[in-house]
């Protein structure tokens, strides 16, 4: 039975190849992990050709030996000055080796050795930071220039390099953006979708955002084929907790590359999915998007100001069992405090809040309106549809109040609470 519906994408491309030989196979398969580094080749074959430089000198000084006993040694009687014929013989001989030893070693040599030594400190240094996240170039997790945020809670990205400007998005702690330009106080930065301005006095930067980032840094899937059954167990038979959609990015709490299963978290719960439908790459926490959203006609007021109010607590703490909106909230307790500002007393659960309201299609939803999932049939997480396909909502500990998709899994039920 395969793991998935509908499925687009049977693997992520590592299709098998036919036809080829056993040598191109096995290079193939080991071309990105086997197989040594430019600057190892090419050690390697400067190496060979110090070898062959060292032949030519031992064969410079056979030659020498051979003269010296066999031609230059016989004659030695007819000389009536055999010192002369001594200093004569070893300036010869000097000659002759010196000869051998620099004929193939003349400059291009020279220049191959002086390569080979450099080619080989290269690979020493490359050596000392394998295993490492941050690539030779001093990448991490596509970040060259990496700025780390350097908050408690989050930090304020706005349109422009003033405290009065517009916010564009925020970033929680520790959260992840690329410095574009700094300019006095105010970091021009990117992350995620968000391009905005910061003050400097709350980024890390240098080695001390990449000692940070490589203990952020988590392993995401993405999900590559149309619907993908999440199990409660890593077997094909196990129950299916949910389903997840193509595109979207699941945290992986356990298992790696080389695993057949992984598990994920998914808002408050977690689940298995096969390895075989998605991708890997490991990645740090990005800025949220507070974009001005765009409201079809006939939304109420109330439903755009309840929002707009609820974004305001984007990159909050998830505490489970918390209703403050500063100090920390679970997803219920989250909506439940939402609401209450606009006079309407939810009950505290997310289960007990999914029968309050009206029963409506995902596809009639309007900002304000509830959207429930469910794991094995028992509602467990809410969040606030805010238009657009998305939902503002109490996410998971690790990531703390948010917005998402809202199919990043399929939800239970839809309610509607607002007028």
């Amino acid at each position: 039975m395969r793991d998935t519906v509908f499925k687009v994408n049977t693997t992520d491309g590592s299709l098998p190849l036919f036809g080829q030989t056993a040598g191109s196979l096995y290079e193939n398969q080991f071309a990105q992990s086997a197989r040594p580094s430019f600057a190892g080749e090419t050690d390697a074959n400067l190496g060979h050709a110090a070898g062959n430089i060292r032949i030519n000198r031992d064969m410079a000084l056979c030659l020498s030996v051979f003269i010296f006993f066999f031609i230059l040694f016989p004659f030695r009687a007819e000389a009536k000055n055999l010192s002369i014929v001594s200093a004569g013989v070893g300036a010869v001989l000097d000659d002759i080796a010196t000869y051998f030893t620099t004929w193939d070693i003349s400059e291009n040599y020279k220049e191959v050795l002086s390569a080979g030594e450099a080619a080989a400190e290269y690979n020493t240094v490359s050596s000392d930071v394998s295993g490492s996240d941050a690539d030779n170039d001093g990448v991490l997790a596509g970040y060259t220039n990496l700025g780390i945020a350097n908050v408690n809670d989050h930090l304020n990205i706005r349109e422009a390099p003033d405290e009065n400007a517009e916010l564009v998005g925020k970033m929680t702690k520790h959260a992840a953006c690329e410095i574009l330009d700094v300019s006095g106080n105010w970091a021009h930065i990117k992350s995620g979708k968000v391009d905005g301005y910061c003050n400097t006095e709350f980024l890390y930067t240098g080695s001390k955002a990449f000692e940070i980032a490589e203990k952020e840094i988590t392993l995401v899937a993405t999900i590559k084929t149309t619907t993908l059954f999440v199990r409660e167990s890593p077997s094909t038979e196990a129950a299916v907790v949910t389903m997840v959609p193509i595109d979207e990015d699941y945290v992986v709490t356990e298992g790696d590359k080389d695993s057949n299963w992984l598990k994920i978290e998914i808002d408050e719960d977690d689940g298995w999915i096969s390895a075989e439908y998605v991708s890997l790459a490991e990645t740090l926490d990005k800025a949220q998007s507070l974009k001005e959203l765009k409201y079809g006609e006939g939304v109420s007021n109330v439903r755009v100001d309840l929002v707009n109010y609820a974004k305001q607590f984007i990159g909050n703490r998830y505490v489970w069992g918390g209703t403050s909106l500063t100090k920390g909230a679970d997803c219920s307790g989250y909506v439940q405090s939402i609401y209450r500002k606009y006079g309407v007393y939810l009950p505290r659960t997310s289960a007990a809040q999914s029968t309050v309201g009206k029963k409506i299609s995902a596809s009639e939803a309007q900002p304000g309106d509830l959207f429930f999932y469910a794991k094995k049939g028992r509602i467990g997480h809410v969040g606030i549809y805010i238009g657009g396909g998305q939902i503002v909502n109490a996410h998971s500990r690790r990531t703390g109040i948010r917005i998402d998709n809202a199919y990043y899994r399929k939800p239970a039920v839809v309610r509607r609470v607002l007028d």
